[in-house]
């Protein structure tokens, strides 16, 4: 096949599904990355753009389909980049996943682990706690909401979305209505003076308990006091009504400053047996069943130690984990970067009756690290996508804990950092269980579990 064109059409066998949920075949030499393809089938490609690497085209048509695809639960799934798997079905979802952990752990870090089957979640829509939809107001003066369309910034119109908790999303529409009546500028790239720019609603999946929050580039929104008071009386489900600035022309969802319009600031959640107290801006995994069947994990490997010490949870945000293990009668000292985080987190233990034995204080986690670490005998890590950095595992390897517990959402990164603490001889990779945190997306949690060695 010679040189290859945009418009050219080409039929490509699909091999492989890519980071983002493409199918990945061959036109020729060329690697092309079809969106809506499955691995097995054949399909009709139209080249639309090269990248570096590869051939980005699009489906113009399905030869062979595969057994796997099914017709998507959203109307809207196509075209929004919300989720890039509804076409395949559940359990295809998980064993591709699964095959994700293996190869990630083998070829980034040449290990080779035997990977648990994937716990899978038993219901796959209406699991989001939590939204943060995009806004915009059209030159005709009506409200446009939804999530971004797949590879691009323009807006997929939406009033419902099946991923999200029932309670939540059936307050998008009237909410977005109320928006609309009101004359508030809404420009969420902050291109014409600012204003409304995003609706974030959460809910406490146990509890029931909503909170809204808009984020805007100013204050300047007239009446919103009173238009929070009425979603209160309408909906007693909602227990608060937040403003969250960020004035910056980035893409940074929410700024530093919230402030509290109506109700309370905060949802109650129950987590795992514990309370625990959940603001608008508070990193939470948005789907809480399936977070809380990470505590046997843990629980079991807290037990397996031959006795009860210090356990430093890094990255311990709001106390999530920390709670579960102090609970076992661990000391637990919790390690987070944001003070904010800090603060939730010792109220969470302190409202659970578990703060003489936790403690968290807002640090720098390398630094903090290489103090503390040589006193612990388990460590808990649940470091944000990006992994550790390079002194982060350099200080675990001067300094290394009897055990050691991973949990990663990126399996790349994930490999990489287990690497140097496998291969380099100073721990034994004894599990490797991921959870299906995030259905209809490419996305994968995983917990590690580690002893060292002798």
């Amino acid at each position: 096949m010679g040189e290859l064109a945009v418009g050219q059409r080409c039929e490509v066998l699909i091999n492989d599904l890519g980071h983002e949920g493409q199918g990945i075949g061959r036109c020729g030499e060329a690697v092309v990355f079809v969106p809506g393809a499955l691995p097995g089938e054949r399909v009709q490609a139209r080249l639309v753009r090269k990248a570096r690497r590869h051939w980005l085209a699009q489906m113009d048509g399905v030869f062979d389909a595969s057994a796997d695809r099914r017709r998507e639960p959203c109307i809207l799934a196509s075209k929004c980049g919300g989720c890039s798997l509804q076409h395949l079905a559940p359990q295809a979802q998980v064993q591709w996943k699964h095959t994700v952990v293996v190869n990630a752990l083998q070829r980034i870090g040449g290990l080779q682990p035997t990977v648990e089957p994937v716990l899978g979640a038993p219901e796959t829509l209406g699991y989001r706690n939590r939204a943060i939809i995009p806004l915009e107001r059209l030159p005709d003066g009506t409200v446009r909401s939804g999530y971004y369309r797949r590879g691009s910034h323009r807006i997929v119109n939406l009033n419902q979305c099946p991923v999200l908790d029932p309670r939540i999303d059936a307050l998008v529409q009237p909410i977005k209505a109320d928006l609309e009546a009101t004359d508030w500028p809404i420009d969420r790239d902050c291109r014409d003076g600012g204003g409304l720019r995003h609706l974030a609603l959460r809910v406490g999946r146990h509890t029931g308990e909503v909170l809204i929050t808009l984020i805007s580039s100013h204050d300047r929104l007239s009446g919103l006091a009173d238009l929070a008071e009425h979603w209160m009386q309408l909906w007693p489900a909602v227990v608060g009504v937040t403003l969250n600035l960020q004035p910056r022309a980035n893409n940074v969802l929410m700024g530093p400053d919230t402030r509290l319009i109506a109700g309370q600031p905060t949802i109650q959640e129950r987590f795992g047996g514990h309370q625990l107290e959940i603001a608008t801006d508070t990193f939470f995994q948005v789907f809480t069943e399936q977070a809380e069947r990470v505590i046997p994990f843990l629980q079991a490997a807290l037990a397996d130690q031959p006795r009860v010490g210090l356990a430093i949870d890094a990255y311990s945000g709001i106390g999530t984990y920390s709670l579960p293990m102090a609970a076992a009668g661990w000391r637990v000292e919790g390690l987070e970067v944001n003070p904010e985080a800090v603060v939730q987190a010792r109220r969470n233990a302190e409202v659970n009756g578990l703060a003489g034995l936790c403690s968290f204080q807002t640090c720098d986690v390398a630094e903090a690290l290489a103090e503390r670490l040589p006193e612990a005998d388990l460590l808990f890590l649940d470091p944000p996508r990006r992994g550790l950095d390079p002194a982060v595992v350099a200080t675990i390897l001067a300094s290394p804990p009897d055990r050691l517990l991973y949990l990663s959402c990126d399996p790349a990164s994930l490999a990489r950092d287990l690497a140097p603490l496998v291969t380099g001889g100073a721990y034994t990779l004894q599990t490797v269980q991921p959870f299906d945190f995030f259905p209809h997306t490419t996305h994968v949690e995983t917990l590690a579990v580690l002893q060292r060695r002798g």
